[in-house]
């Protein structure tokens, strides 16, 4: 076996070099089809924009298509018309897919179905509205032991794990798959991280914050990189950020100190724990910037003031996978950082929910500068 990264920005995560690899990334999750109605309303559009978009979906995607890493999805489709169009999306993305799932269709939905997402991306003062339309789909119907993940990871040996909150709350079975899954990745040396990604709306029926966070405080025992916001970190896991109720508009990292330290003491096999600091102004200006602690050490990307939005859904997963590509490329934690900022900065400026920003557009938001036209 070829020499791991051996440097003291590594994070002591001992990741497997990319020629030993099949995968840089494997990501587990949901994809839906997103209806995007553009400048006007949910409730009154007349034609919508389609999308494929999913919390760890978008993490794989954007490493592959900004940043052209090797990724995989493990899922599950229905096997009708709708499934496939979320199949040919992806497949436009360049994530691999061969490993997910077709479910047969029973004719109308009532046995599996594809998750459809309702968004408007808001204006000024209007806030930007999701409405899912998910409940029994075919990913949340995945279910312990119907993928080997022994098998898998022996077969395809992977760098990074990921998943998230926003897959653990689907159904109850959907919470062990994650579990399973992330102990198979530790156990094959593989590194994992996973998105806290606290979602009211998939808790409220089946326990709301105290269900998700017995489920996530025992998922984040595997997890080496834990990914989140204020919001994340206090619903998903139960803590608080000191001060929380103060003015966070210099985006001061300060009062999340004790927070990360407090995750990394309850979790010590957490060894990187980041997380986006934003202050939306309205929904066409955020203040954007975001921290990474690890080692006892805290680095701060750049505040970007008055940032504006096109379409915020995703700028999180986006800040993730850049953040991934600098762990994953032995990058210094400021690398990291800088550059999952810039990701998600960059995801933000176009519609959808996945990236459309290019490796050297990123490297470019990363230095100080203007947006002059590139010809």
């Amino acid at each position: 076996m070829g020499a791991r990264y051996n440097c003291k920005w590594c994070f002591r995560m001992n990741i497997r070099p990319a020629n030993e690899a099949t995968y840089d990334l494997v990501a587990l999750g949901e994809v839906m089809l997103r209806f995007d109605p553009g400048d006007s309303r949910i409730h009154t559009a007349r034609q919508f924009q389609v999308w494929e978009g999913g919390g760890e979906y978008n993490v794989a995607r954007g490493l592959t298509a900004c940043f052209k890493l090797r990724t995989a999805l493990i899922s599950a489709f229905p096997d009708n018309p709708i499934g496939q169009l979320c199949q040919n999306l992806i497949q436009a993305g360049g994530v691999d897919q061969s490993h997910c799932i077709i479910r047969p269709f029973d004719g109308i939905g009532r046995e599996t179905r594809l998750g459809l997402n309702f968004t408007e991306r808001g204006f000024g003062p209007r806030a930007a509205v999701g409405i899912s339309d998910r409940a029994n789909s075919a990913a949340s119907q995945l279910k312990p032991d119907e993928i080997d993940w022994d098998q898998f990871f022996t077969q395809n040996p992977a760098r990074w794990f990921h998943t998230g909150g926003i897959f653990a709350a689907l159904s109850e079975t959907t919470a062990e798959v994650a579990l399973e899954a992330l102990q198979a990745a530790k156990n094959h040396g593989v590194v994992t991280s996973y998105d806290l990604n606290y979602r009211p709306s998939l808790w409220k029926s089946i326990g709301g914050q105290p269900k998700a966070q017995s489920v996530n405080r025992e998922l984040a025992k595997f997890v080496d990189v834990m990914i989140g916001n204020e919001e994340d970190f206090t619903a998903a896991l139960g803590f608080e950020v000191q001060n929380s109720t103060q003015d966070h508009a210099t985006l001061d990292p300060s009062s999340y100190q004790e927070m990360i330290a407090e995750v990394q003491k309850t979790f010590p096999n957490i060894k990187a724990v980041a997380t986006t600091l934003r202050i939306a102004t309205n929904a066409s200006e955020n203040s954007w910037s975001a921290i990474l602690q690890t080692d006892n050490h805290l680095y701060q990307a750049p505040n970007r003031d008055r940032l504006p939005i096109l379409d915020r859904v995703g700028g999180g997963d986006s800040f993730a996978s850049g953040l991934i590509y600098g762990f994953l490329q032995g990058k210094d934690p400021q690398f990291c950082v800088d550059c999952g900022s810039a990701h998600g900065a960059l995801a933000m400026s176009t519609p959808g929910d996945t990236s459309m920003a290019t490796l050297d557009e990123v490297l470019k938001a990363m230095k100080p500068g203007t947006a002059r036209i590139d010809r």
